[in-house]
């Protein structure tokens, strides 16, 4: 990163959950000179030395190696999650659009790429123990977005061998939760009319207790420290990031002051199944099956190579989501906007 006047660092999909976090850190970074979010709408919201660009990543006329002229680092968190009934849509945006932006990194020449990928591209793997950057990626192929996830870590084998000389980091973030994302999560999973004071614990006396339904969460504001550091870096490979400790059904029965009750696999993804069938429920039973198969993740290659350690437990994420999910919390950005049911 340049020291003079400070580097241009480039963000796709600046506008949304992990979007909005590095693009504070990003402006209150001394060393970063100016950032330009990429964005499919512009926001309100204006940050100091931040420029906005309305740009489509699924469109073939976006003109990417423009926005990315001059850049140190772009920082690749562009996706989208819906419509879970089209997977040829999210595959123009999340696959043949990322592809896009590898293509113009290199023609424009930026030293280093950033990608987003998911702790959602790894294979099935244990929920006893956890496992490092080099357990195999190939996702579970029956649900879209792991399997665009795992698809484009292939794409990045074949970035990195073609171009050598750019830096690729790839971060592997478990689900990534904070107050302003909670409507967007629960338009993008729970569906837009969910009412979210449902998830008061008063309402919840029983909290479904599903074999494998064990899994680990971080706050987007650390997952965003973790980019910033590779932004600064020469450190390039995969990391995991997640916080601890993993969360299940006794962890959210406590939080919540709920009883769990074993609910049997087939059981809870008829139910999924049956709502995502007839259109209410955007959360596919594809994605609940991949979640159930999802491993632990060992973080230390970032806590001892990247220096980044997560300043909230992974019941401080949820409790604060939950406030969020129940106030209608939002942000002033088209994706993170606020809006309370019920």
């Amino acid at each position: 990163m340049r020291s003079e006047s400070g580097g241009k660092v480039v963000v796709t999909g600046a506008t949304g959950n992990v979007g909005t976090s590095l693009v504070r850190l990003l402006v209150e970074d001394s060393e970063v000179g100016s950032v330009r979010g990429l964005a499919r709408r512009i926001p309100d919201w204006s940050p100091g030395k931040t420029e906005w660009s309305a740009v489509d990543l699924a469109s073939e006329d976006a003109d990417l190696v423009k926005e990315f002229e001059g850049a140190d680092a772009v920082v690749h968190l562009a996706w989208a999650f819906q419509p879970t009934h089209d997977p040829a849509a999210t595959w123009r945006t999340n696959v043949l659009g990322s592809i896009r932006v590898f293509e113009a990194v290199a023609a424009a020449k930026v030293p280093a790429l950033i990608h987003a990928s998911s702790v959602g591209a790894y294979s099935p793997g244990p929920k006893d123990r956890t496992v490092d950057e080099s357990w195999p990626t190939h996702g579970w192929p029956d649900a879209a977005y792991c399997r665009e996830k795992a698809y484009l870590e292939r794409a990045l084998d074949s970035f990195e061998q073609q171009h050598p000389g750019i830096r690729v980091v790839r971060m592997r973030p478990a689900f990534l939760f904070k107050r302003e994302s909670a409507s967007e999560q629960r338009r993008i999973f729970g569906g837009r009319f969910l009412p979210g004071p449902l998830a008061r614990p008063e309402l919840l006396p029983v909290l479904p207790d599903i074999p494998g339904l064990r899994v680990q969460a971080l706050h987007t504001d650390d997952a965003a420290q973790a980019y910033r550091l590779a932004v600064h870096s020469d450190l390039g490979g995969a990391f995991n990031l997640a916080g601890e400790p993993p969360v299940d059904a006794r962890m959210l029965g406590e939080m919540l002051g709920a009883r769990p009750v074993r609910l049997p696999r087939p059981a809870a993804r008829s139910a999924i199944a049956a709502a995502w069938g007839m259109h209410l429920l955007p959360a596919s039973p594809h994605l609940f099956d991949a979640v159930l198969r999802l491993p632990l993740m060992d973080c230390s290659r970032a806590h001892t190579e990247l220096h980044w350690q997560p300043e909230r437990t992974a019941a401080e994420v949820l409790e604060e989501f939950l406030h969020g999910l129940q106030r209608g919390a939002g942000a002033d950005t088209e994706p993170l906007q606020g809006r309370k049911v019920g």
